[in-house]
């Protein structure tokens, strides 16, 4: 778009006459600095609609351009999952259910043998004091104290360890009981005919698939926005972006609508950049919208970064390295600022009354 104004601005200089040392001088005026940037209309809170399932489109229940509620059924699926998986489901929770419920030898056993631990500790403990009194009446030997309190301590830590793995044992069963139950509740509903229903009140834009086809979780099937709020997508260049911000002011024309132009503001940021164009994605909400719109109208549009009254500026094509001019002293270096497509402020260096030439090529 620059080089286009730059070519424009050359073709009518060489017009004028050809003459190398064609001048100018700096002139007033008010400078508008803009952003350039390419222009698709989307639905506004547009979204594809993807399965759950995977399975073969049975009914078509809405067409395209249709106007549908939120939560109205679009599309039914039949699911071509083996039953044979919910099968295997439930037999899983039911075992997971009997193992945490004791009916199965697993908890059984470890209160078994926290029984048989608690009477060996009893009698390990009587048997220690009893060995205690003794060695308090000096009768028995040192030997045979050292035996009992070790036997005492011993069965005392076993029946702490048997209990501590029951209950992480207990714990461990309940959880693989919850888990084989999500995973039964889950493959049960998979065996069901799906219903592919609506998110918003809106309008159906394309069904991507046709009845009878299969279905997979990993791609659309159809795609839904609103029915008549459209958001104007702009794709600017990263050498652009840190200029952008929220709120500021955009002027669009759409190859439908001819030289007319729209105004439309700064509603949305996307922060990441698309490596392949090297672009960010912006949003910008109509101040007025045009009559009618589409998915997918194309455009240009001009965002409004910096606005300046009655500053010093000359054309562009003056300059020389970006930021020096031809005079009748020679090559002067100026200090540049605001710049809009064709022209550039001057800051300093020269005035209005200092006369400029166009660089000979």
């Amino acid at each position: 778009m620059k080089n286009r104004v730059y070519l424009i601005s050359i073709l009518f200089l060489i017009s004028c006459g050809g003459d190398e040392n064609l001048s100018t001088q700096p002139i007033e005026q008010n400078l508008t600095e803009s952003v350039y940037s390419s222009v698709t209309i989307q639905p506004d809170s547009m979204y594809e609609v993807y399965s759950a399932v995977t399975g073969i489109l049975d009914r078509v229940l809405v067409e395209e351009g249709d106007l549908v509620k939120f939560d109205q059924p679009l599309l039914q699926i039949i699911n071509t999952n083996p039953k044979l998986n919910t099968e295997n489901a439930r037999l899983a929770m039911q075992i997971a259910k009997a193992n945490y419920n004791g009916k199965n030898p697993i908890l059984d056993d470890l209160k078994n043998e926290i029984k048989v631990a608690e009477l060996k500790f009893q009698n390990d403990s009587i048997n220690f004091v009893r060995q205690q009194n003794l060695w308090s009446k000096n009768i028995g030997s040192q030997v045979d104290f050292d035996t009992r309190k070790l036997q005492y301590e011993l069965s005392k830590q076993n029946v702490k360890t048997l209990k501590n793995k029951y209950l992480r044992t207990s714990t461990e069963l309940k959880q693989q009981l919850e888990q084989a139950t999500n995973n039964y509740q889950a493959s049960f509903i998979q065996t069901k005919d799906f219903t592919l229903k609506s998110k918003i009140n809106g309008r159906i834009y394309s069904i991507y698939k046709n009845q009878g086809e299969l279905i997979s979780v990993q791609q659309p099937v159809a795609m839904v926005g609103s029915q008549s709020k459209f958001i104007a997508e702009l794709m600017v260049d990263e050498v652009d972006i840190a200029k952008i911000e929220l709120g500021q002011k955009v002027l669009i024309t759409l190859d439908a609508y001819g030289v007319e132009v729209f105004e439309a503001t700064i509603g949305k940021i996307y922060p990441q950049k698309n490596e392949r164009s090297q672009t960010f994605k912006i949003e910008a909400e109509f101040v007025r919208e045009p009559a009618k719109l589409f998915p997918g109208l194309s455009g240009e549009a001009n965002i409004i970064v910096a606005e300046k009254s009655n500053v010093l500026s000359i054309p562009k094509i003056y300059l020389i390295n970006g930021n020096k001019v031809k005079t009748d002293n020679g090559i002067i270096e100026i200090k540049t600022g605001l710049e809009s497509l064709d022209k550039i402020e001057v800051l300093s260096g020269i005035d209005k009354n200092t006369v400029i030439y166009l660089p000979e090529e």
